[in-house]
Protein backbone atom coordinates (compact mmCIF):
# COMPACT_ATOMS: atom_id res chain seq x y z
CA UNK A 1 0.00 0.00 0.00
CA UNK A 2 1.23 3.47 -0.91
CA UNK A 3 1.74 5.93 1.92
CA UNK A 4 0.73 9.45 0.89
CA UNK A 5 3.10 11.18 3.32
CA UNK A 6 6.14 9.32 1.92
CA UNK A 7 5.01 10.13 -1.65
CA UNK A 8 4.73 13.81 -0.73
CA UNK A 9 8.13 13.67 0.93
CA UNK A 10 9.70 12.17 -2.20
CA UNK A 11 8.01 14.77 -4.41
CA UNK A 12 9.28 17.51 -2.11
CA UNK A 13 12.81 16.12 -2.22
CA UNK A 14 12.67 15.96 -6.02
CA UNK A 15 11.56 19.60 -6.17
CA UNK A 16 14.29 20.66 -3.74
CA UNK A 17 16.96 18.70 -5.66
CA UNK A 18 15.83 20.20 -8.98
CA UNK A 19 15.85 23.70 -7.51
CA UNK A 20 19.31 23.21 -6.05
CA UNK A 21 20.63 21.91 -9.38
CA UNK A 22 19.07 24.82 -11.24
CA UNK A 23 20.49 27.35 -8.78
CA UNK A 24 23.95 25.81 -8.94
CA UNK A 25 24.01 25.86 -12.74
CA UNK A 26 22.83 29.48 -12.79
CA UNK A 27 25.72 30.50 -10.53
CA UNK A 28 28.37 28.99 -12.77
CA UNK A 29 30.44 31.51 -14.70
CA UNK A 30 30.43 31.88 -18.47
CA UNK A 31 32.39 29.58 -20.73
CA UNK A 32 36.09 30.11 -20.13
CA UNK A 33 37.75 32.88 -22.12
CA UNK A 34 40.22 30.40 -23.57
CA UNK A 35 37.35 28.57 -25.31
CA UNK A 36 35.16 31.59 -26.17
CA UNK A 37 33.89 32.00 -29.75
CA UNK A 38 35.13 35.58 -30.18
CA UNK A 39 33.69 36.21 -33.69
CA UNK A 40 30.20 35.09 -32.59
CA UNK A 41 30.44 37.18 -29.40
CA UNK A 42 31.66 40.22 -31.38
CA UNK A 43 28.73 39.92 -33.79
CA UNK A 44 26.34 39.99 -30.83
CA UNK A 45 27.87 42.90 -28.91
CA UNK A 46 29.05 45.43 -31.51
CA UNK A 47 26.55 47.42 -33.57
CA UNK A 48 26.35 46.87 -37.30
CA UNK A 49 28.21 49.60 -39.19
CA UNK A 50 28.28 50.26 -42.92
CA UNK A 51 31.73 51.88 -42.85
CA UNK A 52 34.40 50.61 -40.48
CA UNK A 53 37.77 52.37 -40.49
CA UNK A 54 39.49 49.95 -38.09
CA UNK A 55 38.26 47.02 -36.02
CA UNK A 56 39.65 44.12 -34.06
CA UNK A 57 38.62 41.46 -31.60
CA UNK A 58 40.35 38.69 -29.76
CA UNK A 59 41.51 37.19 -26.54
CA UNK A 60 43.96 38.73 -24.14
CA UNK A 61 45.42 35.72 -22.35
CA UNK A 62 48.33 37.59 -20.76
CA UNK A 63 49.26 41.21 -20.16
CA UNK A 64 50.94 41.81 -23.54
CA UNK A 65 49.27 44.57 -25.61
CA UNK A 66 47.72 43.71 -28.98
CA UNK A 67 48.31 46.35 -31.66
CA UNK A 68 46.36 46.96 -34.86
CA UNK A 69 47.19 49.64 -37.44
CA UNK A 70 45.41 51.16 -40.42
CA UNK A 71 47.48 53.24 -42.85
CA UNK A 72 46.29 56.59 -44.13
CA UNK A 73 43.23 57.21 -41.96
CA UNK A 74 41.74 60.56 -43.05
CA UNK A 75 41.54 63.46 -40.62
CA UNK A 76 38.13 63.84 -39.04
CA UNK A 77 35.83 62.81 -36.23
CA UNK A 78 35.33 59.15 -35.38
CA UNK A 79 33.43 57.01 -32.91
CA UNK A 80 35.22 54.17 -31.12
CA UNK A 81 32.84 51.50 -29.79
CA UNK A 82 34.40 48.97 -27.41
CA UNK A 83 33.28 45.85 -25.56
CA UNK A 84 34.97 43.39 -23.23
CA UNK A 85 33.95 40.30 -21.30
CA UNK A 86 35.65 38.11 -18.74
CA UNK A 87 36.08 40.42 -15.78
CA UNK A 88 38.16 43.50 -15.09
CA UNK A 89 38.80 46.22 -17.64
CA UNK A 90 40.45 46.60 -21.04
CA UNK A 91 42.27 49.73 -22.25
CA UNK A 92 42.59 51.17 -25.76
CA UNK A 93 45.39 53.61 -26.61
CA UNK A 94 44.76 55.39 -29.93
CA UNK A 95 47.65 57.00 -31.83
CA UNK A 96 47.71 58.92 -35.10
CA UNK A 97 50.98 59.53 -36.91
CA UNK A 98 52.87 58.20 -33.89
CA UNK A 99 51.24 60.64 -31.44
CA UNK A 100 48.76 59.45 -28.84
CA UNK A 101 45.36 61.10 -29.40
CA UNK A 102 43.07 59.16 -27.03
CA UNK A 103 42.90 56.70 -24.16
CA UNK A 104 39.72 54.76 -23.55
CA UNK A 105 38.59 51.83 -21.47
CA UNK A 106 35.76 49.34 -21.24
CA UNK A 107 34.52 47.34 -18.28
CA UNK A 108 34.59 43.62 -19.03
CA UNK A 109 30.94 42.95 -18.36
CA UNK A 110 29.61 42.77 -21.93
CA UNK A 111 28.39 46.37 -22.03
CA UNK A 112 29.43 48.84 -24.72
CA UNK A 113 31.58 51.89 -24.18
CA UNK A 114 31.63 54.65 -26.80
CA UNK A 115 34.08 57.54 -27.16
CA UNK A 116 34.48 60.28 -29.76
CA UNK A 117 37.93 60.67 -31.28
CA UNK A 118 39.31 63.46 -33.43
CA UNK A 119 42.03 62.43 -35.87
CA UNK A 120 43.99 65.67 -36.50
CA UNK A 121 45.61 64.78 -39.85
CA UNK A 122 45.62 61.96 -42.38
CA UNK A 123 48.11 59.41 -41.03
CA UNK A 124 48.51 55.84 -39.90
CA UNK A 125 46.18 55.13 -36.97
CA UNK A 126 47.13 52.60 -34.32
CA UNK A 127 45.01 51.10 -31.54
CA UNK A 128 46.84 49.22 -28.79
CA UNK A 129 44.60 46.99 -26.64
CA UNK A 130 45.77 45.84 -23.22
CA UNK A 131 44.65 44.74 -19.78
CA UNK A 132 46.11 43.69 -16.45
CA UNK A 133 42.99 41.60 -15.87
CA UNK A 134 43.75 38.79 -18.35
CA UNK A 135 42.26 36.53 -19.49
CA UNK A 136 39.44 38.34 -21.26
CA UNK A 137 37.89 38.86 -24.67
CA UNK A 138 37.51 42.22 -26.41
CA UNK A 139 36.15 43.82 -29.56
CA UNK A 140 36.16 47.33 -30.97
CA UNK A 141 35.32 49.24 -34.09
CA UNK A 142 36.24 52.73 -35.22
CA UNK A 143 33.75 54.37 -37.59
CA UNK A 144 33.42 57.87 -39.03
CA UNK A 145 31.23 59.95 -36.71
CA UNK A 146 27.81 60.96 -37.96
CA UNK A 147 27.65 64.69 -38.57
Amino acid sequence: MLNHSSTRRRAGLVVIAAGTLLAASACQGPVSVEHADVPAWKDKVLPTASTVTLEDSGKILNRDPLVKESPGVPAGNYTLTMACDGGGKVFFAVSSGGKQIADAGAACNGSLEVVKIKVPATAALTISTSSVDAPLIFAYQLVPAAN
